[in-house]
């Protein structure tokens, strides 16, 4: 799931630029403006790497067991020559329930709630959200279409979707 990003202290969405491979620089008591620029982007910097740890724990901890793993980051060095989390995605398992219309409809709702679930959803976050809902949709259909056929006394036959994944970058 994507997290919205401040363009000044990230040097690329979701690879380090050449920016993060440099050498972190460390600023000198004789110069006092560099040491402020250093401690401003540090500061900048630390304050993306809270971001980007809290909007992949809250995507984790909605998830559940549809998380495939923990979050991943992507790194930017700073000033300081520490690294600091400014990208981060966490893999989870979309793919609906072979068979299962009902078990399918509560998968999606949990990937709705995984998705939604940061303080400020990225775009990314919001169309794994929608994708959820239309996989609820189709699980709802497929569960009318078997009590329509129960009753009748035709077998159904299931129309989900094939499995599949989606990595939820930041």
């Amino acid at each position: 799931m994507e997290l919205p990003f401040d363009s000044t202290s990230v040097a690329s969405h979701f690879h380090l630029g050449a920016a993060g491979h440099g050498r972190a620089g460390r600023a000198t008591e004789s110069d006092p403006s560099q040491l402020i620029a250093h401690n401003a982007e540090t500061a900048k910097l630390k304050a993306r790497d809270a971001q980007v740890r809290a909007h992949e724990q809250a995507h984790v901890a909605a998830a559940g067991g549809l998380a495939t793993g923990g979050p991943k980051f992507t790194f930017q060095r700073g000033p300081d020559g520490k690294f600091y989390a400014v990208g981060g995605e966490v893999n989870i398992d979309t793919s609906p329930v072979p068979g299962d219309a009902k078990a399918t409809i509560r998968k999606a709702q949990t990937i709705r709630a995984a998705a939604l679930a940061p303080a400020n959803p990225s775009a990314q976050d919001r169309a794994v959200a929608a994708a959820a809902t239309q996989m609820e949709a189709a699980a709802r259909r497929e569960l009318q279409q078997e009590q329509t056929e129960r009753v009748q006394g035709v077998p159904a036959t299931s129309t989900l979707f094939p499995p599949q994944f989606i990595d939820l970058r930041v």
